[in-house]
């Protein structure tokens, strides 16, 4: 909610700024441009940030899930050997007790190949991110180059069509 809110400032910021006019140095496409690759980065950022908390806290569950997990096998191991011993009556609920763990482990098993899955996701998806950004940078820094050259050959020609015009205006 609150990130919603903030990029509707963020986009009202970019409104302003292009009211300025033509008259400051900077087009409003430049900055309308520049601001909402700003917003992405944010953005990203933000869902990145939210990755990562929610894929802690999925492994801190998965740990804590196989530790007890773990914590109860061998409770219950040390249970079933001192039932051996006493030919307890009560053989059979152990035995289904020890079931329904190993069936809680055979369930967490798909829950480590989710996050790991995810976290492969993740990673693939901030590569892709990354390489399109240097792409555009790359892209915005050849664009600069052949707007100046293109404005020193336009400058060059307006000097000659002065100089040639004033050389017109002496032979007469």
């Amino acid at each position: 909610m609150r990130l919603a809110f903030s990029n509707r400032n963020q986009m009202q910021k970019m409104k302003n700024l292009g009211s300025i006019g033509s008259s400051g140095r900077i087009s409003t496409e430049d900055c309308e441009d520049e601001e909402i690759s700003k917003l992405a980065i944010s953005t990203f950022q933000a869902k990145e940030e939210e990755i990562e908390r929610k894929k802690i806290e999925v492994k801190e569950k998965v740990e804590l899930q196989l530790g007890r997990a773990e914590e109860e096998t061998r409770r219950l191991a040390h249970i079933w050997e001192e039932l051996e011993v006493l030919e307890d009556p009560m053989r059979k609920e152990v035995a289904m007790v020890r079931k329904k763990i190993d069936m809680a482990i055979r369930d967490l098993k798909p829950l480590g190949q989710n996050y790991q899955k995810k976290e492969k996701e993740y990673k693939e998806a901030l590569e892709a991110f990354n390489e399109k950004n240097k792409e555009k940078a790359h892209l915005v820094a050849t664009l600069i180059e052949m707007l100046s050259e293109s404005e020193k050959l336009r400058m060059k020609k307006l000097e000659e069509l002065c100089k040639a015009t004033e050389s017109l205006s002496m032979k007469q």
